[in-house]
C-alpha cells in the first residue's frame, strides 16, 4: 500500500492500539490526530499534552488527551523518520502501569530490530 504524504511529514508507524471508536470518543480523536500531525510536522508541543517518558526509553513520550469522561494516553517515539506508536490507552491510574511500559519497550525493541533487518 503506498501512503502519500506532504514532503516533509514524518510517517505514524502503529505497533499496537488504535484511536479509532473503540478506545477514544469522537472529540478526543480529533484532538488526538491534530496533536499527531504537529509531531509529523516536527512541530515542538509541550505540557500538557507531550510529557517526556525516560522510563520508557530514549526520546519516548506519553501524549495526553482528555475529554470529559476519560484521560486517555497515547505512549510514542519520535525517531529522525517516524512517529512510533507503542500503545493507546485509558489512564486510570496516577502512574503508567508497569505491564504496559513492559509490553511497550518490548515492542519497540522488536520493531528496531525489523527496522535494522536483523535476524535476531
Amino acid at each position: 500500500m503506498l501512503v502519500l504524504m506532504p514532503t516533509g511529514d514524518k510517517p505514524l508507524i502503529w505497533l499496537k492500539g488504535e484511536i479509532k471508536i473503540p478506545p477514544l470518543p469522537p472529540e478526543a480523536r480529533l484532538e488526538a490526530g491534530y496533536l499527531l500531525r504537529q509531531l509529523q510536522r516536527g512541530a515542538s508541543i509541550g505540557l500538557p499534552h507531550l510529557r517526556p517518558m525516560q522510563s520508557l526509553g530514549a526520546r519516548c513520550h506519553e501524549l495526553r488527551i482528555v475529554d470529559e469522561r476519560a484521560s486517555w494516553r497515547i505512549l510514542l517515539r519520535i525517531d529522525r523518520d517516524a512517529i512510533v506508536i507503542a500503545e493507546v490507552f485509558r489512564k486510570t491510574t496516577a502512574q503508567t502501569p508497569q505491564h504496559i511500559l513492559e509490553a511497550c519497550r518490548g515492542r519497540l525493541k522488536r520493531y528496531d530490530v525489523a527496522a535494522r533487518g536483523d535476524d535476531e
